[in-house]
């Protein structure tokens, strides 16, 4: 009996050794280096058409339901001001010519958007799963039904692959990864602050989120390489999911700014932040956020790093309120816009349904992650421009060529309530209108 049980373990430990040296050899060599050997592209390759033919199936299946169209809503919003709504409203009543005016219609305006509120909000479904046009054969994103025998038995072998091959690659892709990150870093940080500390810091960085992206069966197409972020400058992009630092840093290394975590997220924070500047804080913390201001100044200054400014995650569908600190010291504006393909996964992290942890390996047992990534040209504030300003225009233009919808909406209202000084703004533009125009100038 003991003799077989050495022989188990024997066995057990070689083929431990064999797993070991075939992911090290073909693909956290070539990751290293930056280059493939083919395989993740062969995979997506055999990937895409399998869920093309499953949607043609399906289509097929369903020919009296050819209504298979993105759904962006329940509400069809439109996109004028308050001032030019009501404007339609008073359309048929010529205004006084001195001073302003009430119209019992208005009430109508106000009573609309109060129901579009109620049924479906702006900033809610910002924080849900993005709908699909059709099934990508993951049961998180839609429920099972059955179509056909032929598309039960792929979805069967999809699950055996997902959690029986996929999984334990990407597991041990990340976990040495992740190791690596945490070690490597660590090491570094205790070298003197010379020239070579900066280089071996980059190099960390690089290597172990290249690994990191393997392990997520990750494909990125970066375009417009010719504006990428140059160091002294602050990149900012929009946020959907931790993983944004992770395509990111496959292209270049960031000083990042960002939420401080804890759990498995903050134990690589600290580790990061000892080899390379990053500022890591509390949003609801004022004096962190005054501290990231003066951080990121003084190394904007120095020359050391560009910085990534994100806000609150986003299911990919929008871009929300960028925070204006970023935008008041003066530095050029590197804007890039993420946009993640949901047919292969949902990327988005919904920090307060699932941990971080639990996120990953969602991630891990999903197709694969694809994304595109545009590095968009360099912006600077302009003359009479306040920084609010500023971060909307940068906000305007990674939600164009991201394709994503542009929301004035701070992020923050996923946990917190609407402040009242936006509520008595909404209550002064109205008084501007009925009063008259002696009132708009204390109304901003």
């Amino acid at each position: 009996m003991f003799v077989e049980m050495e022989d188990f373990w024997a066995t057990g430990l070689w083929v431990l050794k064999i797993w070991l040296y075939l992911i090290i050899s073909l693909i956290m060599i070539p990751a290293m280096f930056g280059f493939s050997l083919g395989i993740s592209e062969t995979y997506m390759t055999i990937l895409v058409k399998t869920l093309e033919w499953a949607t043609l199936k399906m289509q097929r299946a369903k020919t009296d339901e050819q209504t298979a169209k993105a759904s962006n809503g329940l509400i069809q919003r439109e996109d004028g001001s308050m001032e030019k709504e009501l404007e339609e409203l008073r359309r048929s009543r010529p205004k006084p010519p001195v001073g302003g005016d009430f119209t019992l219609s208005d009430c109508f305006y106000f009573s609309r958007r109060g129901i579009e509120s109620i049924v479906e909000d702006e900033v809610t479904q910002r924080f849900s799963s993005e709908e699909l046009v059709s099934w990508n054969l993951l049961t998180r994103t839609n429920d099972f039904q059955f179509i056909s025998l032929k598309l039960t038995l792929v979805y069967g072998l999809g699950i055996f692959v997902r959690y029986c091959i996929l999984a334990p690659l990407r597991i041990t892709l990340a976990c040495i990864g992740l190791t690596w990150l945490v070690i490597g870093t660590s090491a570094v940080g205790f070298l003197p602050n010379w020239r070579i500390k900066s280089w071996l810091s980059e190099w960390v960085h690089v290597m172990c989120y290249r690994i990191c992206a393997r392990g997520l069966s990750a494909t990125i197409c970066y375009h417009n390489r010719e504006n990428k972020p140059k160091k002294g400058g602050i990149c900012v992009a929009n946020h959907t999911t931790p993983i944004d630092i992770v395509i990111l840093c496959n292209d270049a290394c960031y000083a990042m700014v960002g939420q401080v975590h804890g759990g498995l997220m903050g134990v690589v924070q600290r580790a990061m932040v000892r080899s390379c500047p990053h500022v890591w804080f509390e949003r609801a913390e004022m004096k962190d956020r005054h501290l990231v201001t003066k951080s990121s100044h003084i190394s904007v200054s120095s020359d050391l790093w560009s910085l990534v400014s994100t806000g609150t995650c986003v299911n990919n569908t929008s871009v929300m309120m960028f925070k204006k600190g970023s935008f008041e010291i003066g530095a050029t504006i590197y804007p890039v816009a993420i946009k993640y393909d949901p047919k292969f996964g949902d990327a988005f992290w919904n920090s307060s349904k699932y941990s971080m942890v639990s996120y990953l390996l969602r991630m891990m047992t999903s197709w694969a992650l694809v994304c595109n990534v545009w590095y968009l040209p360099a912006m600077h504030q302009q003359d009479g421009e306040d920084a609010v300003q500023f971060a909307n225009r940068v906000k305007s233009a990674i939600a164009h060529q991201g394709g994503l919808v542009d929301l004035q909406w701070d992020g923050g209202l996923k946990r917190a309530k609407v402040k009242e000084t936006f509520k008595e703004q909404q209550q002064k533009k109205y008084s501007s209108m009925v009063v008259g125009d002696d009132s708009s100038g204390n109304s901003d």
